[in-house]
């Protein structure tokens, strides 16, 4: 069903669209806590570090792509408020040749700097054998994940937002059947996990292609060499380019952070492999809410609906503080509980510093959800730079104090835990102090595209 976020009811329309996408991603996080889950109870705490470690990495590969069907994404919807169909046809066309172009290319260099990534990310020896196996076969699901979110990004754009839920849950679904055949019943190991998320991740990609392609038929406009622009081209990429670089500053700061962390030992390591996914499942709903607020404030943007805009953020704002301290409570409370769920309640060492991590981040998961509405607003109002600048504050701050801190000996790994949501509050406060001082250019002035 497309959503008109143009319409109705300000709240309404934001939470009936919000609320697929966050079950989505919800879901598409079961592909790697389905991974973690079975590694870290079948084959141990080795092969739960490389699992772990390869998920930092793959955030970062993604990223690029995630940013750049994002970005895409806000001018899709951008276009769709302004009724504006061939610009939206054009836009379709420009994008789909430029992000499969990168995406061919980030397979390769995959592929190439897969050796010299040990290096990189401080891997010890007894974790790389299993992080090598499970990368070389994880890596084959780049141009899938390319697939789906280009098109759910699309769909997204329209008011579209069942959809890519749909093909998601049943991708999410078969990769725990198969993780279970695969890991258990035919012992493949760590490989046999990533077999099963990357036909799962093919499954959802390929699928979403093929609906969309037969249901919206300005989206054929891929396949239509009239509808590339040499100019759509260099909108889409000053556009969706920053939206990029933000998605991949951000999760290169995380991988900076990984390394750091690899750096004081397998435990550690575990430990973090295993909270981070906790971590991720409980901020996700936050995130893929800002993503929700972007369109919306980007249809209305389009529209020129001012005062909409006004209200949504108000209502984004409440909505988003009240969801995280709720979060942030239950994971307090029930940290331990959670950890012991990817661990096993003999590992106590690995436990108890996934329980020191998650009571440190897990309190301030505020920081994080008003920062994605920050970065959604920026995007949507076509000042990505501005998303840039707020990454670029956060993930600085964050990797600098984790370097910092961690060098001192009486605080050592703490001060990683630490570094996570001072991050957060320091990129907010920027966020919002440039808000308060450009408000009215912000909303009246038409997008730098």
């Amino acid at each position: 069903m497309n959503r008109d976020l143009s319409k109705g009811s300000v709240v309404k329309s934001m939470l009936l669209f919000a609320i697929p996408m966050i079950l989505g991603d919800l879901l598409q996080q079961c592909y790697n806590i389905a991974d973690t889950l079975i590694v870290g109870q079948f084959l141990g705490e080795k092969a739960l570090a490389a699992v772990g470690s390869s998920f930092t990495l793959m955030t970062f590969i993604t990223s690029i792509i995630l940013g750049l069907c994002m970005g895409s994404g806000a001018l899709f919807s951008i276009r769709f408020g302004q009724r504006d169909e061939n610009g939206l046809k054009e836009d379709i066309c420009a994008s789909f040749f430029f992000i499969t172009a990168v995406t061919i290319l980030l397979n390769i260099i995959a592929y190439i700097s897969l050796s010299g990534l040990r290096t990189f990310l401080r891997v010890p020896d007894e974790v790389w054998g299993d992080m090598k196996e499970y990368l070389f076969v994880i890596f084959m699901g780049i141009p899938a994940v390319f697939l789906y979110n280009y098109f759910a990004s699309y769909l997204r754009a329209i008011g579209n937002s069942v959809i890519p839920l749909a093909f998601l849950a049943v991708s999410s679904i078969l990769n725990i059947i198969l993780d279970l055949w695969f890991v258990i019943g035919l012992k493949l190991g760590v490989a046999g996990a990533a077999q099963a998320t990357v036909i799962s991740q093919y499954l959802s990609g390929v699928g979403i292609m093929v609906y969309t392609l037969m249901c919206y038929k300005q989206v054929c406009a891929i396949w239509k060499i009239r509808y590339l622009k040499k100019e759509r081209i260099r909108e889409i990429i000053s556009f969706s380019m920053l939206t990029c670089i933000q998605q991949s500053v951000m999760n290169l700061g995380i991988l900076m952070v990984q390394g750091l962390v690899n750096s004081f030992g397998t435990v550690v390591m575990a430990a973090f492999a295993a909270a981070v996914k906790i971590d991720a499942f409980a901020y996700m709903p936050v995130q893929d809410f800002g993503n929700a607020f972007s369109t919306f404030i980007a249809q209305n943007y389009g529209a020129k609906e001012k005062k909409r805009i006004q209200q949504g953020l108000k209502a984004a704002v409440r909505i988003s503080a009240i969801f995280c301290v709720v979060v942030s409570t239950f994971v307090y409370i029930f940290s331990k509980p959670l950890m012991m769920i990817f661990v096993d309640a003999k590992e106590t060492a690995i436990i108890m510093e996934g329980v020191r991590y998650l009571r440190i981040g897990g309190a301030f998961y505020i920081g994080i959800g008003w920062l994605f509405l920050l970065y959604g607003l920026y995007r949507a109002l076509g000042r990505p730079g501005m998303s840039v600048v707020l990454t670029v504050f956060s993930l600085g701050t964050r990797v600098a104090l984790a370097y910092i801190l961690s060098a001192i000996q009486a605080i050592g790994v703490v001060g990683i835990w630490w570094s996570i949501p001072i991050g957060w509050a320091l990129a907010d406060i920027v966020g919002l102090l440039y808000y308060k001082i450009r408000k009215q250019n912000l909303v009246e002035k038409e997008p730098e595209m």
